[in-house]
C-alpha cells in the first residue's frame, strides 16, 4: 500500500518541516567549524535523514529519501542557504532552536508513519523518538561534540512527549491533524523550556 494511503494528510508537511530544520542544524554544525560547502551538505543530509532511515528500516518501510528526490534537494538547498548567509544570522542558540523544531515535528511524523504501517501504539511512539533523536545524535558524533543524549537538558523526553502524546490522542479518537498540532506543540514547548531554563531530569545518584 502506498505511503499516501497509510499516512494522514498532514504528514508531508511535518516531514518537510522536520527534515528542513534538522538539515539546517546539521549545516550549522559544520559552518560553525568553518568547513567547506561539501561538508555542510553532507552534515545537512545525514542529520536530516538519519532518524527517518533507522525508523524505516525498523518498521519495514522503503527508506524514504532513497525513493524521493525532494528530500536530497531540501537538504542541499538548506545547506546552500546556510553557506551563502552571514555568520551573524546564525549566532547564539540558533542550532538548538532549529533542532527543537525538528525534534517535535519529526517525532510526531515518525509515530504517525509507524502507526500507518501497522506498528502497535507503544512501539509506534518509540519509533517517533528514534525519528526525532537519531539525526541529532549522528550530527554530534560527526562534529566531535558530546552527544545530545549525554547533556543534562531534557531532549529525548521532549521527543517522547511529542510521539507519545500523538499516539495517545489518536487512540482516543482525535483527528490526526489536531493530534499532530497538539503533540508537536507540547514537545517543542518542553524542549524550549529546557533550553531557556536548563531543565533536566534527576541524575542517577547510586554511584559512590
Amino acid at each position: 500500500m502506498p505511503p499516501d494511503v497509510l499516512l494522514p494528510v498532514f504528514a508531508p508537511w511535518f516531514d518537510i518541516a522536520g527534515l528542513a530544520v534538522f538539515a539546517a542544524s546539521g549545516a550549522l554544525a559544520a559552518a560553525q567549524r568553518a568547513q567547506t560547502f561539501v561538508t555542510l551538505a553532507f552534515f545537512a543530509l545525514i542529520t536530516g535523514v538519519g532518524g527517518g532511515t533507522v525508523r524505516d528500516l525498523l518498521i519495514g518501510a522503503p527508506v524514504f529519501w532513497v525513493h524521493d528526490a525532494r528530500v536530497s534537494a531540501v537538504c542541499l538547498g538548506v545547506a546552500l542557504l546556510v553557506w551563502l548567509t552571514p555568520e551573524r544570522w546564525w549566532r547564539g542558540a540558533a542550532l538548538d532552536w532549529f533542532d527543537a523544531v525538528g525534534l517535535a515535528a519529526y517525532a510526531v511524523y515518525g509515530a504517525a508513519k509507524a502507526i500507518g504501517y501497522g506498528v502497535p501504539p507503544l512501539p509506534a511512539a518509540l519509533m517517533g523518538v528514534v525519528t526525532g533523536c537519531v539525526g541529532g545524535i549522528i550530527r554530534d558524533v560527526l562534529a566531535g561534540e558530546p552527544s545530545i543524549l549525554m547533556r543534562p537538558e531534557l531532549y529525548v523526553t521532549a521527543a517522547a512527549l511529542s510521539a507519545g502524546l500523538y499516539v495517545v490522542l489518536r487512540v482516543a479518537g482525535l483527528e490526526a491533524w489536531v493530534a499532530a498540532g497538539i503533540a508537536a506543540g507540547a514537545g517543542f514547548a518542553l524542549r524550549a523550556a529546557a533550553i531557556r531554563w536548563h531543565l533536566a531530569l534527576p541524575a542517577y545518584r547510586g554511584r559512590r
